[in-house]
């Protein structure tokens, strides 16, 4: 794992960039998309100071040496918060999903306290949803007005902002971090985790119910998500491998382990990983199954065969964007229905396997768009002038995901 620099950095010539986020350690999909972001303004800018404002700051500095500074903004004298941000030249707000009960209120306020000091502000590729507090409707209603762009990464939450009351253009992206690049995955550490490099391997996702997942039944859904592991087990005698993309998902993975009749064949990822390393991982795999969204998109990226399974607008958005399957959610009712469509996916997958690639690489474009459109706020900026909104170019400096695998699947056993 990366570390913290031991010496102060140099100041840099370009402007100060501020990064605003649910970022911390406290969840994989996070921390790919601050990966991503960063690697876009650095992109755009060389010269830039970007400075993150993390809720764990120590985390951010052993993690992202790419930040030139790191402000802590939960659980400090607002004084200091208001300091740093009256400094920035920009403040970029996201990505991810951020705007949703609870929650919005606490980011945007920082974003309201930027607009008040004439700094400029950018929506990066943010999830919306659920909305229903009226507070922050109205926050997310007001202070997205005066942004100078928004953009989102699904249609789902330019719906949802809609609903909620937002009269101004949003522009429809993509995910931050389908721009993720691997990392290395070793052999070593594969055998530390006790995962056998010798077998088929699948890749499960499971998550806790938490705000942006209310309707999940933990027993239904253990139950389920154990009926798949199972079914996978004999059918394609292979090892299932929960991956935690964050904390909490470890309590549900072994949830999901101890209602298994093939326990002896599953494993549960312990490990600290970057989320380049996961996505490593993934290139390990058969096929994969999940709930979380960044774990789908890592299994697309991987060139996977995976089966989305739905539990917020989200990840049914990126299943229909990806052409994969979406199921109408994960009660366990379903199981027959989706232990047929996993038995589909692997059967027809490998003539559906150009026309993936080809989604990914449409989406992975859509994600450079997001960037492109910051560039565009970051020119205005240099030149004092108003935002010249609706830019749609590509920024050529961000490379295409690497190709998926080329090896057939095996066939299912018997």
């Amino acid at each position: 794992m990366t570390t913290a620099p031991s010496h102060p950095q140099p100041a840099r010539p370009g402007p100060r960039i501020g990064v605003l986020g649910s970022y911390g350690g406290f969840n994989i999909g996070d921390e790919s998309i601050l990966t991503c972001v960063l690697r876009c303004l650095r992109a755009q800018r060389p010269g830039a100071r970007l400075v993150v404002f993390s809720r764990n700051a120590e985390h951010t500095r052993a993690h992202h040496p790419g930040a030139d500074e790191v402000v802590d903004w939960e659980g400090v004298s607002r004084t200091r918060v208001l300091d740093a941000l009256a400094s920035l030249d920009l403040l970029v707000l996201g990505g991810g999903g951020l705007l949703f009960d609870g929650e919005a209120r606490r980011y945007l306020r920082l974003v309201r306290a930027a607009q008040e000091r004439g700094i400029r502000t950018f929506a990066y590729a943010l999830g919306a949803g659920p909305l229903r507090e009226p507070d922050d409707r109205e926050a997310v209603r007001t202070v997205l007005a005066d942004m100078d762009d928004v953009v989102v990464r699904d249609e789902e939450s330019k719906l949802v902002l809609e609903e909620v009351g937002v009269e101004r253009d949003v522009v429809v992206t993509a995910d931050p971090a389908l721009l993720l690049e691997p990392e290395p995955f070793t052999d070593e550490m594969m055998r530390h985790e006790g995962v056998p490099t010798d077998a088929r391997l699948v890749g499960m996702s499971v998550r806790e119910p938490g705000r942006a997942a209310e309707k999940l039944d933990e027993g239904d859904y253990h139950a389920l998500l154990a009926d798949v592991a199972d079914f996978l087990v004999r059918r394609l005698d292979a090892h299932v491998v929960f991956l935690p993309m964050e904390r909490h998902d470890v309590r549900h993975a072994h949830a999901v382990l101890s209602h298994m009749t093939a326990c002896d064949q599953g494993r549960i990822l312990h490990g600290s990983y970057s989320p380049g390393q996961v996505l490593g991982f993934m290139r390990h795999l058969d096929l994969a199954v999940g709930m979380r969204l960044h774990f789908v998109i890592f299994a697309a990226l991987s060139g996977l065969p995976v089966l989305p399974l739905p539990y917020s607008g989200k990840v049914f958005d990126f299943a229909r964007r990806m052409g994969a399957p979406a199921l109408v959610g994960v009660a366990r009712e379903q199981a027959g229905l989706l232990l047929a469509e996993v038995d589909r996916l692997w059967d027809e997958y490998p003539e559906r396997r150009e026309e993936l690639h080809s989604r990914v690489r449409e989406l992975s474009a859509q994600a450079r768009e997001t960037c492109a459109r910051c560039g565009v706020l970051l020119d205005e900026v240099d030149r004092g002038t108003e935002p010249a909104i609706g830019a749609t170019a590509l920024l050529d400096t961000e490379a295409e995901p690497p190709p998926p695998p080329t090896a057939e699947p095996r066939p299912l056993g018997v």
